[in-house]
């Protein structure tokens, strides 16, 4: 009899170890998260108007908080409240690689990042993402900010294909994001069209940036909203999911 409870107990904990080791990664519902960088506040509540009509969501990443007016503040609030994210995209805006280089992560931290977060949380934004500006970023600034923000995210500057791109969610707090700017080097809408495709077929959530939404490109950091909507109506004619920044954080907890 012992030896039987033995064998039985011994063959559950084999099966329970097992199942353990082949327990699958977890996966997402495919999806796009749309990130806007630097403070184009009448921009990005214009092409809300625009983009309403497909449910999405966005994370704007706002720096120079406190050269913003009250008309827009507001309008911030409003795009929180319907569901985006505000985010914080630096207090001055420094090239983070730039700046340390000549002044160390310390003063960084106190120039750039700890008076971005106070301003916000003053003006009732609780920032939990950062977008580095101009996207450039290092493994020690990584580790300085990773306990002030649940998800840091970079830019990825261009792979060959979407399989060797960085701009897609990786199970990670560190993202990296592809730039949609029309007036981007490396824009196109063919590639653009790979990127959701292989978010699609591979599961996987691909990471945009953008900057100033408009009608017709003029100047750099520019995106027409035609290729917002270019976006946005994949994602609803392929039942995808929009995403935000904080988002991935809950995904990452699960």
């Amino acid at each position: 009899m012992n030896r039987l409870l033995y064998a039985l107990l011994s063959g559950l904990l084999f099966c329970s170890l097992l199942s353990c080791s082949n327990k699958k990664e977890p996966t997402f519902q495919p999806g796009v998260i749309i990130t806007f960088d630097d403070a184009f506040v009448d921009e990005w509540f214009d092409a809300n108007k625009v983009l309403k009509k497909y449910d999405w969501k966005a994370t704007f990443n706002v720096c120079r908080i406190d050269s913003i007016g009250a008309p827009q503040l507001q309008k911030l609030h409003q795009l929180e409240n319907e569901g985006h994210e505000i985010a914080g995209h630096g207090y001055h805006h420094y090239n983070a690689v730039k700046f340390i280089a000549k002044n160390g992560i310390d003063e960084y931290l106190k120039q750039e990042i700890d008076p971005m977060i106070r301003s916000m949380k003053h003006k009732g934004f609780k920032v939990t993402s950062f977008a580095y500006p101009y996207g450039e970023r290092s493994a020690d600034l990584d580790k300085a900010l990773y306990s002030r923000f649940k998800i840091i995210r970079g830019r990825a500057f261009c792979g060959s294909k979407p399989v060797n791109e960085g701009c897609y969610f990786r199970d990670s707090k560190y993202v990296y994001a592809f730039d949609i700017d029309n007036s981007h080097v490396h824009f196109s809408y063919h590639y653009l069209l790979e990127l959701l495709d292989y978010a699609k077929k591979n599961n996987k959530i691909l990471v945009l940036c953008s900057h100033k939404p408009v009608k017709d490109v003029t100047d750099n950091y520019q995106t027409k909203i035609e290729t917002l909507e270019f976006v946005c109506n994949y994602i609803k004619l392929n039942n995808m999911k929009f995403y935000t920044l904080n988002d991935l954080n809950q995904l990452i907890e699960k």
